[in-house]
């Protein structure tokens, strides 16, 4: 592998890059450096610094703004440069190139102290990589790092090696995932983000690099590094989703209950359940036809509707929307080859086409997942959104969905970008592989803001930096089973701390399911606190598939849900005002309670609930509340805060907590949101005292 082997490089083979001339100040207020890697642009910022190597090829929009640069005196020091902009203080060394960025007298950060014998660093601080580059920053020996996207392990990455990289990770069981940002921060104050669509490996105090840097390979001929000053995660949150956008307020019933499965197989099947539905009083704002459940299995994708299944979808939806019920519908960016569109889009050169042969490319499916379960899926096209024309096709051809009732789009994959894809404007393989997934969010949603009647919501898959201007995104396909529940917990609160604020899983897991009405319980229980709440899995979600005792303490919980509209809606309100997300892992909570970071499971949602979600069938729950006094939700009973708890759960009972004091605004229970018109409604307000 030469000299750069992910697992144990060759560091001493690495040169590191070097200052070469006198620093120049620019008409935007930075300054450039000569190097013997090309110039180097630096700048103070109002929320930290700027460190850039080349332009980027293409701009895909990934940031809202260019941030401008502070007006900064420079400074030469014996062996480098600094500048100044009041209290911020950017140091460059020259030999090797290395930073220092201080504010008010404080180290933010700055290229790592990890000397190793007669050299002054291990890692270099900056090198050219081939057609890359490495960047390594300061480690302190205890400082945790949170972020990355959604990943599935601990939430502090200290001591992980990461990859951002979209895959499609056929569960929640690997490193691998379907939601990836090349942004991490501290809670001791600095953050970074490295504007990107490549690939890039983060070894945060990896073993085998440095237990004492944070570095980064960055598979992109250029580089632009941000680097983010704040108080507390909350600020570096707001920081960078102020780059890269935050997400609209969703509609109201999209907080609803979502009810899904892979698949509804006829038209029949789905009516009966909704009707059932109903019948039973179980709260549901939306149906979902997923996958196979509208289209045909070989010919799929068309934006058509199964002929046999569906010669007219209108008197289907037209029930459907009889019954106060929302409509989604699956869809993913791949046209089969089996059908005449395939055909059409090649020659308009509105797919993606094989660098290998000139033609469209021809993506081939994994069969062997799922295949015993779901249709197999055939050969297939991908959409080129980097097209013009194509993105307008793609986008405007919902039009007709919208039009016939359908309420949401579930935009599924987006993960599938190989090596000798090659796109219309010149991006191939890795250069496309990861934003792909934003383009594709970004287009579905346009056509939800514009075609929707009832206000713009997606359920995407696959996300990039960004994506989360595009609400909303699910946690993939789960394994039916109580690490993917505890998983698919760390997935959605990781992807929160990566500035992303709602998120659901599939209640229940999506495969392997060994109907088990435990597992059910708890999942449906953890999901209630979360943004959005979906029922989803290969088999039926429908509660009472699980046998009565599961139904009731489902039931009691959906009706919760409900009951909590107002006060998520407050939540969704203030995600998109700050970036802050719904679901706070207890770093971002509680950034002054350390003792508190190491419980992975448990969250706040929103300011004042605190929820440590049962994962055990025992019904055993350990909480750690935090210093205070704290009163049992919604029965009342006071516990100490400070300190942890161990608690044995029956089964319709939750661990939720609020500190004395707090207000909980609760609404009526209904049976869909239709009842409440835009808005939710306050009818009670539940007081911890």
């Amino acid at each position: 592998m030469g000299a750069f082997d992910v697992e144990a490089p060759d560091w001493g083979r690495i040169p590191a890059v070097t200052v070469t001339g006198a620093a120049a100040v620019e008409a935007d207020g930075g300054v450039c450096l000569a190097t013997d890697a090309g110039p180097l642009r630096v700048a103070l910022l109002d929320c930290g610094a700027r460190l850039r190597f080349g332009a980027a090829a293409r701009d895909y929009d990934i940031l809202l703004r260019e941030p401008a640069a502070l007006p900064a005196r420079v400074e030469s020091f014996d062996g480098g440069t600094r500048l100044v902009a009041g209290d911020r203080v950017l140091e460059i060394g020259h030999a090797p190139l290395s930073f220092s960025l201080s504010v008010a007298g404080r180290t933010v950060q700055s290229s790592p102290s990890d000397g190793h014998f007669v050299r002054r660093y291990r890692l270099p601080p900056f090198a050219r990589l081939g057609d890359g580059w490495f960047v390594s920053v300061e480690l302190g020996h205890e400082t945790p790092v949170y972020g990355l996207g959604e990943k599935w392990g601990r939430l502090d990455k200290r001591g992980q090696l990461v990859r951002s990289f979209n895959h499609d990770a056929l569960g929640v069981n690997a490193e691998v995932s379907y939601k990836n940002a090349p942004f991490a921060w501290s809670p001791e104050g600095w953050g970074l983000f490295v504007h990107t669509v490549a690939p890039v490996v983060h070894g945060v105090g990896y073993a085998p690099w440095s237990q004492r840097a944070y570095g980064l390979k960055i598979d992109d001929p250029s580089l632009d590094l941000f680097l983010f000053d704040g108080a507390d995660g909350a600020q570096i949150l707001g920081q960078y989703t102020a780059l890269t956008g935050r997400a609209p307020v969703p509609p109201l019933w999209s907080l609803g209950l979502i009810l899904s499965k892979a698949y509804y197989r006829t038209a029949e099947e789905i009516l009966a359940v909704a009707r059932e539905v109903r019948e039973r009083g179980m709260p549901c704002d939306t149906i979902t036809f997923d996958g196979r459940a509208w289209q045909d299995t070989e010919t799929r994708f068309a934006f058509e509707w199964d002929p046999s299944r569906y010669p007219d979808p209108r008197p289907v939806i037209d029930a459907l929307k009889a019954l106060d019920f929302r409509v989604c519908v699956w869809e993913y960016p791949l046209v089969s080859v089996r059908n005449p569109l395939f055909e059409e889009l090649a020659a308009k050169g509105w797919l993606l086409k094989d660098v290998r042969t000139g033609e469209a490319y021809r993506y081939q499916w994994d069969l062997e997942p799922f295949g015993a379960v779901l249709t197999p899926l055939p050969e297939s096209g991908l959409l080129d959104f980097t097209h013009p024309e194509a993105y307008a096709y793609w986008r405007d051809r919902h039009r007709e969905l919208f039009e016939l009732g359908v309420d949401m789009i579930k935009p599924d994959f987006g993960e599938q970008v190989e090596p000798h894809a090659l796109a219309a404007d010149g991006a191939q393989g890795d250069a496309l592989h990861n934003v792909y997934a934003l383009l594709y969010n970004r287009c579905v949603y346009e056509a939800a803001s514009r075609y929707a009647k009832g206000g713009a919501f997606l359920f995407s898959r696959a996300a990039w930096a960004g994506s989360q201007r595009y609400p909303a995104q699910w946690g993939g396909d789960p394994q039916a089973d109580w690490g993917g529940l505890a998983a698919s917990i760390r997935g959605g609160l990781s992807w929160g701390l990566t500035g992303a604020p709602y998120y659901a899983t599939d209640v229940g897991g999506f495969y392997g399911d060994q109907r088990d009405p435990l597992l059910y319980v708890r999942w449906a229980q953890a999901s209630v606190f979360s943004a959005h709440m979906r029922l989803h899995g290969i088999g039926a979600r429908e509660p009472w598939s699980y046998g009565p005792e599961a139904e009731r303490a489902a039931m009691a919980a959906f009706e919760l849900r409900y009951r909590l509209l107002p006060y998520l809606w407050r939540a969704v309100e203030q995600a998109s005002a700050t970036g802050l997300p719904v679901q706070r892992a207890m770093a971002l909570a509680c950034p002054a309670e350390p003792e508190a970071w190491a419980f992975d499971h448990q969250f706040f949602c929103g300011d004042d609930l605190l929820v440590a979600p049962c994962l055990e069938p025992s019904g055993r729950v350990r909480v750690y509340l935090p210093d205070g006094e704290w009163r049992r939700f919604p029965g009342g009973e006071p516990l100490a805060g400070g300190r942890s708890h161990e608690l044995v759960l029956g089964l319709d009972e939750q661990a939720a907590f609020a500190r004395a004091g707090a207000e909980i605004p609760l609404g009526p229970a209904v049976a869909h949101t239709a009842e409440l018109g835009s808005a939710p409604r306050v009818t009670e307000v539940w007081r911890a005292r």
